[in-house]
């Protein structure tokens, strides 16, 4: 067998900073044993870290035999007896030899499901001629980082129209609009998150979430702020980036614009109202104790512990056990995480300011701790 392409450490339990600190384990709980049907069904596909899907079945079969919601006792009872944490190396071109995490949310914004003179700005729906490809089926000249395109009339693929040709019209007329919103900072920010709450005049709140991309690769405007002498880096959080956006109304459109990934929407069910959106994993997130990972090099449905005192959260330094429940563009590497924090405006301030050097330990059965810890 091929050495793991990731470094891991073994550890106890104890040596897990916060793991008898403050509750944290009956919500990991509650988001690993929604993910369990999709061990036990075979669907949850093992990413290249290694950490097979298959090495769950055993755990997921006990978590789907007690209740979802249980003592934190008993969590941890249920960890410890299932799981050995091993701590990922991050590699040599970590951030201060420790991995990084930051937050999203679900924001909540007025909206109408026509136009009006108040709602302007679309959310669209995925065109009929955008279309995943893969490596296989690529064609030459489109980026690599691409995994969707657009199929032309002739039946060739080719690059998709980004953000600021969709601005300018080049989707109009083909009745994908699937509700309007009257601020495009609003709707760029429920682009960059994934997915939101709508509000709408009849107070109906429909949820509307990721279903496709144009594949153009994400651009962070705060990054771009940052670089440009805009904002000081401790400022170019959400709350800052909105303040700066509000301060220059002149200037928003040519920076929105340089972010040239554009998402589409579809509707989708409110299965809980204190839960998030269901998520790349096919399960609703659950507020901090859902995270975000690199698809590629993760498994979904396994448990992660984050720890780092910097960040401070519901009064104690964030120390948690999490789930691997969702995945997105900017998250790349064995030791990076995006923590899902909630629905709202509240929600989106605390998440705006989780950017953090963190450790991170994976939480695995005894066999695969084995074989991911050899030399």
């Amino acid at each position: 067998m091929t050495a793991p392409p990731v470094s891991c450490e073994r550890r106890r339990f104890p040596d897990l900073p916060g793991w008898f600190g403050e509750p944290h384990l009956a919500p990991a709980f509650a988001a690993f044993r929604r993910s369990a049907p999709r061990f036990l069904s075979g669907d949850a596909r093992s990413g290249t870290l290694g950490v097979s899907a298959d090495s769950f079945r055993e755990a997921a079969e006990a978590s789907l035999a007690a209740r979802e919601r249980i003592e934190e006792a008993e969590a941890r009872a249920f960890f410890e007896r299932f799981f050995v944490p091993l701590a990922i190396r991050p590699g040599p071109n970590a951030r201060g030899g420790r991995g990084f995490l930051t937050g999203y949310y679900e924001p909540v914004v007025p909206a109408s499901p026509v136009r009006t003179a108040e709602f302007q700005t679309p959310l669209y729906a995925p065109p009929d001629d955008l279309v995943k490809v893969d490596d296989e089926t690529r064609p030459d000249g489109l980026d690599p980082s691409f995994r969707f395109a657009r199929r032309r009339s002739d039946g060739q693929l080719d690059e998709h129209p980004d953000r600021g040709a969709i601005t300018d019209g080049a989707l109009d007329g083909r009745g994908l609009e699937i509700a309007w919103l009257a601020d495009p900072v609003d709707a760029f920010f429920i682009h960059v998150q994934g997915s939101a709450r709508l509000e709408y005049p009849d107070g109906r709140r429909p949820r509307v979430t990721y279903a496709a991309k144009t594949g153009h690769p994400f651009t962070a405007i705060g990054r771009i702020l940052v670089e440009e002498g805009e904002l000081r880096l401790e400022d170019a959080d959400m709350d800052g980036i909105r303040r700066w956006l509000a301060a220059h109304p002149a200037r928003v459109d040519a920076l929105l614009r340089r972010n040239r990934s554009f998402i589409f929407f579809r509707e989708a069910p409110v299965e809980d109202e204190q839960l998030g959106p269901v998520a790349a994993a096919k399960v609703p997130l659950e507020p901090l104790a859902s995270i975000a990972v690199d698809r590629e090099l993760h498994t979904f449905g396994v448990p992660v512990f984050v720890g780092t005192d910097a960040l401070g959260i519901e009064g104690a330094p964030f120390r948690r056990l999490t789930v691997a429940q969702d995945t997105g563009s900017a998250i790349l590497g064995p030791a990076r995480a995006d923590l899902f924090v909630g629905s709202g405006r509240e929600a989106g301030s605390l998440a705006g300011r989780v950017r953090h050097a963190a450790d991170f330990a994976l939480l695995v059965p005894e066999p695969l701790a084995a074989a991911l810890t050899r030399p």
